[in-house]
């Protein structure tokens, strides 16, 4: 059984910064690649950042710039930096695990970006 724990949305104003943890825990393949999603309310889920075991990272060209996401093999955890949030940022937040074929989901933290 595999379990995402995400940690650190909340509210912040534009301009501001927040930074999102999600650790897994269970049956960790150690080639794996984690991600961060996003959906805001009538949109679809959509890609914020990921990362593979090895290190490399993918960003949308939203996301380019101002978010960075970063993980610790050691503690099955990733992380993603947000910095220059804007209002259109606010969406749940979901951590993602891709390994052997399986995806699995965090249940999701909610960052609000006020004007």
């Amino acid at each position: 059984q595999v379990q995402l724990v995400e940690s650190g949305g909340g509210l912040v104003q534009a301009g501001g910064s927040l930074r999102l943890s999600c650790a897994a825990s269970g049956s960790i393949f150690s080639i794996n690649t984690m991600g961060w999603y996003r959906q805001a309310p009538g949109n679809q889920r959509e890609l914020v950042a990921s990362i593979t075991s090895r290190g490399s990272t993918n960003y949308p060209d939203s996301a380019k710039g101002r978010f960075t996401i970063s993980r610790d093999n050691a503690k099955n955890t990733v992380y993603l930096q947000m910095n220059s949030l804007k209002p259109e940022d606010t969406a749940v937040y979901y951590c993602g695990l891709t390994m052997r074929g399986y995806n699995y989901w965090g249940q999701g933290t909610q960052v609000t970006v006020s004007s």
